[in-house]
């Protein structure tokens, strides 16, 4: 070991790491001449305890100023790489920010939801709470706590979309479900499951955990299994109102009705009672609204009769009252559903309920 080959180590490692081409290159040089294990330096240093004491100390400070002036030649070749790299990134990736860009396309929320958040806030602003409750119900709920037992006819006024029972599986899938939805001993009476053909299910959860004065709506998506027409669909939402108290009467539910419509469609509206059936009601009725699509001059949103049925309502049955647990002599109440694609129909005059759930671009975007 002579001066004459560090001077050889310094004149390659100039060369050398003058001429890296990229960061990778740079690394690959830094090993071989500075690696802990195979450095061309480091063996020179490891090498020196072999050397006479006097030689040892000139080689070993000379070896040791090359050392700092290896490690400058690599920090300095190394800043200058990386300045060459990031420029050619700039060159590549360069980005005007000054031009305009591509312009995304907004989006906008469906009519029916547009209507539903209007029709919370006008319950709300008249003292009515919002609650909601599962899709997929249990008979019990659906039918028979609402006075429809096994059999009865009344039941064909609904075409129900029924599920079939399913095994137990190792999961235990159908045991989580059924434990989901019985909120309560009385639904172990009818666990039978299906999608809900009303959000009425949902008043009597409600009534279950509640006591009386109750003022709520109950907004949601519904099923029934019915040929589709312009004015009916397989799928659709319905709002059911429930409000009672010890002095609740018709005239409190035409008042509440009537201050929807006029705040809903921003004017004065005609309604019209006429008595119906449904067993949770007593008396019961149904409820037309004036045909604001066509002004009551006759189209297929009111199949030409000027006229919408809109709604069904009625004064709450006693017997839904002790299904619930409460004493039907202590409180009186009116409860009602509205179909909200009917009304969302009326207010955007829209006249076929199919585009709802069309997926038409054409036609989401005007809302």
């Amino acid at each position: 070991m002579d001066s004459n080959e560090l001077q050889k180590i310094e004149k390659t490692a100039k060369n050398e790491v003058s001429g890296a081409k990229n960061l990778d290159e740079l690394n690959d040089l830094r090993i071989k001449f500075l690696g802990r294990e195979r450095g061309a330096l480091t063996l020179v240093l490891r090498n020196l305890k072999n050397l006479p004491q006097e030689e040892r100390k000139i080689i070993g400070k000379n070896a040791n100023h090359l050392k700092i002036l290896t490690e400058e030649l690599f920090e300095k070749r190394g800043e200058e790489l990386k300045k060459t790299e990031f420029d050619s990134i700039l060159k590549k990736e360069w980005l005007d920010v000054t031009r305009p860009g591509a312009k995304i396309e907004r989006g906008s929320l469906h009519p029916i939801t547009l209507v539903r958040c209007e029709v919370e806030k006008i319950f709300s602003s008249m003292g009515f709470g919002v609650v909601e409750g599962p899709e997929v119900e249990t008979e019990w709920y659906n039918f028979d706590a609402l006075n429809i037992p096994k059999d009865h006819p009344a039941r064909d006024l609904w075409d129900t979309f029924w599920l079939k029972p399913a095994q137990t599986g190792a999961d235990g899938t159908r045991k989580v479900a059924e434990n989901f939805l019985r909120n309560s001993a009385s639904s172990l009476r009818s666990s039978a499951l299906l999608l809900r053909t009303h959000t009425s299910p949902v008043q009597i959860r409600y009534m279950q955990s509640h006591n009386p004065p109750i003022r709520i709506i109950a907004p949601g998506r519904v099923y029934r299994y019915e040929a589709t027409d312009a004015g009916h669909d397989i799928q659709f939402h319905h709002v059911e109102g429930l409000m009672i108290d010890k002095h609740i009467s018709i005239a409190n539910f035409k008042a509440v009705i009537l201050e929807l419509f006029k705040k809903l469609f921003g004017k004065e509206v005609k309604i019209r009672l006429r008595p119906s059936y449904f067993p949770f009601v007593e008396p019961g009725f149904e409820v037309d609204l004036s045909c604001i699509v066509c002004n009551a001059k006759g189209c297929p949103v009111c199949k030409k009769t000027g006229w919408s049925e809109i709604m069904g309502a009625g004064m709450v049955h006693p017997k839904v009252f002790e299904a619930v647990g409460y004493i039907p002599r202590n409180q009186q109440g009116f409860a009602f559903g509205i179909g909200l694609d009917r009304i969302t129909m009326m207010k955007y005059k829209i006249p076929d309920i199919r585009l709802f759930h069309s997926g038409d671009l054409r036609f989401l975007k005007q809302f």
